[in-house]
């Protein structure tokens, strides 16, 4: 990217930027974000998600609602964010509420899934114990039995949600650790955007 980053007034259109960069440059998955959540008494957890689809809405992933995940956000809807970009020596960061896409997104989404990936969200109870990897066969060949012919429903555990950010940070390497960050930051999910640098 050429020019200096921290003069861009649009943080949507930046990372739509870098974004691009980095699904030339990165090997694998320039989609992946780390993803923390919060449990019920306030303790943090974080895993690694791939990013399904961003607008000037929010950054949207998908999950099986009965997970730790998908537990914790419906618990404590809000949700932190982090792409690494290593190829580019960048890294975003992002924060806010997190609210479920609409069943028709979510649907459209499940219905551009690998039909393996569609049967796997019904037979994997995620994140619940797993006596043997032969129960988890038995229930992935059950349902494919079940649903031989036709379309394959989405499951009504499963879904997306969208992080609305209200903090974006971009970060870029620097010699001697003298980095470049710019900060954006808004009241509220459709308020408008401030921005600043900050120190490395």
């Amino acid at each position: 990217m050429t020019g200096d980053f921290t003069e861009r007034d649009e943080p949507f259109a930046l990372f739509a930027s870098w974004f691009d960069e980095a699904k030339a440059s990165e090997p694998n998955d320039p989609n992946a974000m780390a993803l923390s959540t919060v449990d019920e008494t306030g303790l943090p957890d974080v895993r690694m998600v791939l990013m399904k689809g961003f607008d000037e809405q929010g950054f949207v992933f998908y999950t099986n609602t009965e997970s730790a995940k998908g537990r914790e956000l419906l618990g404590q809807p809000k949700a932190a964010a982090v792409f690494h970009w290593k190829s580019l020596h960048r890294q975003v960061r992002l924060r806010g509420p997190a609210e479920r896409v609409s069943d028709e997104e979510a649907d459209a989404y499940f219905a551009s899934r690998p039909r393996d990936s569609r049967i796997g969200a019904w037979a994997s109870r995620q994140s619940r114990p797993l006596e043997s990897r032969f129960a988890l066969e038995k229930a992935v060949a059950s349902y494919a039995a079940k649903y031989a012919v036709g379309e394959i429903p989405r499951p009504p555990h499963w879904t997306g949600f969208r992080i609305r950010p209200l903090y974006l940070e971009f970060w870029q390497d620097k010699p001697f650790r003298l980095h470049d960050r710019a900060v954006f930051r808004r009241p509220q999910p459709d308020g408008a955007w401030t921005k600043e640098r900050l120190y490395p």
